[in-house]
Parts: structure tokens; sequence; C-alpha cells
């Protein structure tokens, strides 16, 4: 374990994160931690509910390798089997349950990708169908006696569904308490979640009080805005950037990041001092963040071609080396192709890129928003963001 002291802990934990409950837990943990020279145990659930790792996500693989850096066990979590009922948080109506077949294929993408930023030697990966699966109806009974009606429906999404008559399922109670019996299990002394999961962290906390345990720390890190500045990043929306995406994406699509967007960005996905990147003119600031994501998922030769690369395609028009393929084996409409591609968030987008000339397939500019789409060619929406339509 780094020689470092709690306060010294505490900064470099603290950066980036939006409450700690509680600080003081927290500290005595550390305190602890040093006193016996024990690594203490951070816990992260993951529901393998998509197949592909956004820098959205990777705010929390961030702080799992903080932790790991300071010489904690890392205990990434892959919530196969609370997966099968979802995750309630913030839904106003019952999730479609997932398949077996789906989980198990997006668990494996998960275990390929994270390891692009967390130290594969330091990490623990457990599924908690390991324990979940093998509880009987006593100890579900046992457990769901430690939770009241009325704390559930205290919860705000639960609430607002009640009070609109929506239905709420025995089975999505359930979830929070599974989650929390996570920790019970792991006998965690610290789970990081986003915002979002406010409720189910601190269900953790009373349940281990209920089992005897230390309540656990928790600390929540934010939900990160996509490229647009403005909604969560999130592939459906196509404003996110993706970690297994190329070189040459990964440097564009920061490149699209508002100025403001990028110093958030600094803050909670790199170590680097801020006062000094504010000193930077954004645009080389903004460069900086894009080589700091392609060195840490790929490397710094990447790096490097993917900036002289941008900077063709900025100052000299070039296209890029690695275009995205569409298939289309009809006539299309351009605004699908453009919405359903993600180079468009929305059908109004789409629209409104045409309408100001921000469209060309082999570079004729396209003002139609009826233009349907015939033959293969070069889309570009925006400055940056390209795409090559393959007629089948």
């Amino acid at each position: 374990m780094q020689k470092l002291s709690v306060e010294e802990q505490l900064k470099v934990i603290k950066r980036g994160t939006v409450e700690i409950i509680s600080e003081e837990d927290l500290k005595a943990r550390l305190q602890e931690s040093l006193k016996n020279r024990r690594p203490l145990v951070i816990k992260a659930g993951f529901d393998p509910t998509a197949p592909d790792i956004h820098l959205g996500h990777t705010v929390l693989l961030k702080k799992l390798r903080t932790f790991q850096d300071l010489g904690h066990r890392v205990f990434f979590l892959i919530g196969d089997f609370t997966a099968q009922i979802g995750d309630p948080s913030g839904r106003d109506q019952t999730r479609t349950k997932m398949n077996r077949e789906d989980i198990k294929r997006n668990a494996a993408t998960y275990k390929k990708q994270v390891f692009k930023i967390l130290d594969e030697r330091k990490t623990k990966v457990v599924f908690n169908s390991s324990w979940l699966s093998k509880m009987n109806l006593q100890n579900i009974l046992e457990l769901s006696s430690f939770v009241t009606v009325a704390q559930m429906l205290a919860r705000a999404d639960f609430k607002q569904r009640f009070e609109e008559k929506t239905e709420i399922s025995i089975l999505e109670f359930l979830y929070p308490l599974l989650q929390a019996y996570d920790s019970v299990y792991l006998k965690a002394d610290v789970e990081l979640g986003g915002t979002d999961q406010k409720f189910n962290l601190l269900m953790g906390r009373q349940l281990q009080i209920a089992c005897g345990q230390k309540p656990q720390a928790v600390i929540m890190t934010p939900l990160l805005e996509g490229t647009d500045g403005i909604n969560k990043m999130s592939k459906s929306l196509g404003n996110y950037i993706g970690i297994n995406e190329s070189a040459s994406q990964i440097f564009g699509k920061t490149m699209s990041v508002p100025d403001v967007l990028m110093y958030r960005y600094y803050e909670v996905l790199t170590d680097v001092d801020l006062e000094g990147i504010k000193k930077l003119p954004p645009m080389q600031a903004k460069k900086n963040l894009a080589k700091i994501f392609i060195e840490r998922f790929y490397d710094r030769n990447q790096a490097a071609r993917a900036e002289e690369e941008f900077n063709n395609i900025f100052s000299k028009r070039q296209t890029p080396s690695d275009l995205e393929s569409y298939q289309i084996d009809k006539d299309t409409s351009l605004c699908e192709i453009l919405v359903k591609s993600a180079l468009a968030a929305s059908g109004n987008e789409a629209r409104r890129l045409i309408k100001q000339g921000a469209v060309t397939i082999d570079e004729k500019k396209i003002l139609d928003v009826n233009y349907v789409v015939k033959e293969g060619g070069i889309l570009k929406a925006g400055k940056r963001r390209f795409l090559k339509i393959v007629k089948a």
C-alpha cells in the first residue's frame, strides 16, 4: 500500500465526487486500513445491460482505479443475477427483463473492456449470481423483513409511479434489496455508484447494519454529460465516446465537446492539474484531453497519429482513414441514416443539420430534408462526423 496519509488519500478520492456518505466513516476506514495494514474492500456493481462501455461508465472505473493505486482491493461486480430483474432507478414503468444469453454475452465484453482502465492484477471480477442464485425463499423473506414498504415508496421513482397509479412489481422492490446484499456478502468497506444509485447504495449500509456489519462508506460520482453538453452520455442519443472506438473517432468526438464541458471531463476523468489546463488555449487543452483518452485506451503512437489526422481533416479537408460503414439494401431516407448511425441524436436534429447545410454526400451539400439516398458514398455531418454508406 502506498504510504499516503489519510488526508492525502481523501484529497485524491474526493476529486470529481458529488457526495460521500459519510466522510467521517470513510476517514475511519482509511485510518483502520493504515493502522492494521489491511486494504479496504472497494465494490462497484455494473449491470450488463449493454455490450459497449463509453466515457460515462469510466467515471466510476477511474475512481476504482484511484483506490487500486492507493493499495486497496477492488471488486468489479457484474450484476448478472440482478440484471434479470432490471434496475428500476429512474424508470417510469416496469423494465423489460433481460434474457440469460444477452447477459452472458454483454458480461464477457465488459470483462475485456474494463482492463483498459483497471489494473487486472488488482481486480477481482465477481458475478452476483454466485451467491444470489443459491438463496432460498427463507433467505429472501429474512432480507425482506429489514425493509418496509414505506421506505420503498419514499424512493423518488417508486413514489412517482405510485402516485400516478403506474404498476410497480414486487420484483422491483427486491432489486435494491438484492443489490444491498451484495455489500453484505462481500463485506464491503466502500461502495461506489452514480448519483442515480443513491437509494440502492444507502440500502447497502442499512442491510449491513441489520446483519451486524459496519456500514460501508458510499461515494457517489456524477452522471457525465455527453458530447452535446446537455444530456447524460448515452449510446442511444449518439452523444457518447466509446472506449472501443478507433483512436481517430475518439479524437474527433473529444474535439466536438463544448469548452465548458471539457474542463468537467478533465476533473472527473483525469488526474491532470486543472489550474494548469485552464491556462492553455481551449483548442490545445482539448487536443491534450483527446490524447489522454487515446493513450489510456490504446497507446501514445496512436494518439499522435490521431492528432495528425485530425489536423489534416480540420485544415486540409481530408477524409478519415477508418470510416465506419453503414449498409443500405434499398433507397433510404437521409434523416433515417443520420439517426440510426448516431450522427444525429434525433429526427429533429437530423433535419436541422440538413437545413443548416451541414450535411454532404461525396462533398455535395444536401439541403432537402426529404432526400433519399440511393447509392453509396461518403456522408459528412457537421465538421468532423463521417460515415461510409455502402449499397448492398
